[in-house]
This record gives structure tokens, sequence and C-alpha cells, in this order.
């Protein structure tokens, strides 16, 4: 009997044809479902189970509240430290590669796919990641952290195809789920509105301090850092002419800086907690490109190792709005070579 293949199903279109994919090619899925306790999980689950069920696949769920809820508190965290979190990155190392990898194994499967667009090449040994081969779907940069086991373990059927080819296959296979729309980018904050999430959650993060511009002259009062990021235009609650941004926020003081639009921008970062996905730990400095958040274009810069896992990023160009909490992923083309959390 051939060795199955887990399927994380989110109960999405993209989890959805990676499950029919693997079916098609003769693997024997296995699907998983990751309860986290949002409020949207039961309708997803119920997706879930209607696709598993159309293609003839066993779906366990298992419930992750628990630990989805760490997660939810580190973000909240971040928010309260001065810091712009992305817990999807948290999730995919903690969770989905983590817990519902642990599950695939205790189940007998081999590995554990998922709907992410991205690509492996390399050997089972020595695997690497690949951006996906559509740019506007690209989510390599969301598996910047995952560890080389979790790597070798991983499939991502979708990674050759674009959003386009995997609506055509959704619509061709008749899955119940084909004209479902795209999930929320922080399937926890289902409005987007992450400051009303913190203040619900976090109500003392709401505590006023200082409002200043670039000379360090004090323009007003906000009402907590946690509701600040950097490159924020709107809700600054200030008018002085020419538009402002923030452009720095210090948790020690609690102040919040801002400035016109030329201060925004900066030729150099540091990241920590620098994981090296593909290649091993450079130990002099190399050429890449670095993406500071999932929207921007990598830019060409030189990475400097540093001690303790830190790397020195300093572009050729200056880039906008660089943000402590943010993932500063490094790339050779459509390899990335790994990333790390901007100071």
């Amino acid at each position: 009997m051939p060795q199955p293949t887990a399927i994380a199903m989110s109960g999405g279109v993209d989890s959805s044809v990676a499950a029919y994919l693997l079916r098609k090619e003769g693997h024997e899925p296995v699907g998983l479902f990751m309860r986290t306790g949002v409020d949207a999980t039961d309708e997803h689950a119920a997706d879930a189970q209607r696709v598993a069920a159309q293609l003839g696949i066993p779906l366990h769920v298992l419930d992750l509240s628990r630990e989805f809820e760490e997660i939810i508190d580190q973000f909240c965290d971040e928010y309260c430290r001065g810091r712009t979190p992305n817990p999807c990155i948290v999730c995919n190392r903690r969770l989905k590669f983590g817990r519902l990898l642990e599950e695939a194994q205790a189940l007998g499967a081999g590995r554990l796919a998922t709907g992410h667009y991205a690509r492996l090449a390399g050997t089972a040994q020595q695997p690497q990641l690949l951006r996906g081969v559509d740019p506007g779907k690209d989510q390599s940069y969301f598996l910047f952290d995952l560890a080389q086991d979790q790597l070798a373990s991983a499939l991502f059927p979708n990674g050759d195809r674009t959003k386009a080819d995997i609506r055509r296959i959704a619509e061709s296979a008749g899955l119940p789920v084909k004209e479902k729309a795209e999930s929320q980018e922080i399937c926890f904050v289902p409005d987007n509105e992450y400051r009303r999430f913190l203040r619900k959650r976090r109500p003392d993060a709401a505590r006023k301090g200082t409002l200043k511009d670039s000379t360090g002259a004090t323009l007003g009062e906000h009402e907590g850092i946690a509701f600040f990021t950097i490159g924020q235009r709107r809700g600054l609650g200030i008018a002085v002419g020419e538009a402002r941004y923030v452009t720095r926020i210090d948790p020690d003081r609690n102040e919040v800086t801002v400035g016109p639009r030329k201060t925004l921008y900066a030729d150099r970062l540091t990241a920590a907690q620098v994981n090296w996905v593909s290649i091993a730990a450079p130990t002099r400095e190399l050429r890449a490109e670095a993406q500071i958040r999932y929207a921007h274009r990598a830019a060409p810069a030189t990475l400097r190792p540093l001690p303790d896992r830190r790397v020195e990023v300093t572009f050729d160009e200056p880039q906008r709005a660089v943000t402590p909490g943010q993932a500063a992923v490094f790339y050779n083309g459509d390899l990335l070579l790994g990333g790390g959390w901007i100071e």
C-alpha cells in the first residue's frame, strides 16, 4: 500500500485544488483541518468536509485553538511593543508545518501538502524553496522561517500554476468551493481593522503618549503606540499642511514620530533570528534581493552576517517604510535564501 500524503485543508479554493491535484497525480491524500477557534472556523470546516467527501478522502479535524491563541497573543504583544507583526509566518512554522506535520507523521503520511503558491527544488537532504510561478500570488515569503526538516516534508501542488489556473481547475472539477472568495490576510481580524481588534483584546493598549515631528517638536498626543505602524498616514490626528507619515515608534518613551514622505526612506536594516532555509549560513558578504514586506518588490542589497543569527542589509537604493517586526526575506532570483525579523 502506498504511503499516504497529508494535505492541510482550510476549506478554501487553493487547498481544495491542491487536494484534487494530489488525488489526480496518484497520491493517497489524507485531509487535515486546523480548528483555530476564530469565528469562521465552523464554516470553513464544513467546506473542507464537503470537498473531502467529493474527492473521497478522509478528513481529520484537529483542535489547535489553544496554540492559535498563543499566536494571537504574540500578535497583540508585538503591536504593544511598537512593532508590526506577521502572524501568518509564525503560524506556518508552529502550526501548519509544526502541529499538522506531527499529526501527518502520526497517521503514517510521508509528506504534508498545502495550497501555498511556492515551489521546491534541491534534494531531500538539502531542499530549497522557490517563488511560485504566479508573481501576483507567490507566497514563499510566508515560508522563509521553515526548518530544513519541515521543508523536506513539504509539497506545494499549486506552485507551478497561476491563480487563474487554480480557479479553472476548481471549475472543471466541480469543487463545491469553486466560487469561494479569497480568505482574509489575517484570519482572526475578519474586517481588517486590527486597531479595533486590539482595543477589544488589549484595552490597556490605549495609553496616551507624545506625538512629535522629526525635529523633536511636540505636535500633540497619540492614543497608544499599538495603533500605529511605520509609513502610516491616516489617523494621526494632526493637520500641519504637508502630509506626514509615521517614521518612528519608541515604546520606551511612548512616543510616535512623524515626518514628511522623504524621511520614510532608509538604506539599511538589521534582521534578527535569521533562518537560512535553502543554503548554509554564509560566513561572508553576499549579494541578494531583500523583500521587506509581502507587497514589497525585492530590492538589490548586500547582506553582511553578524553574530547571533543577525544580518545587516544595505540596499543599493533607499527603501520606503522599513518596519520593525516585519520579515526581511532574501532571494537570489526565484530562490529564497533565508530571512529574519526586522529589528
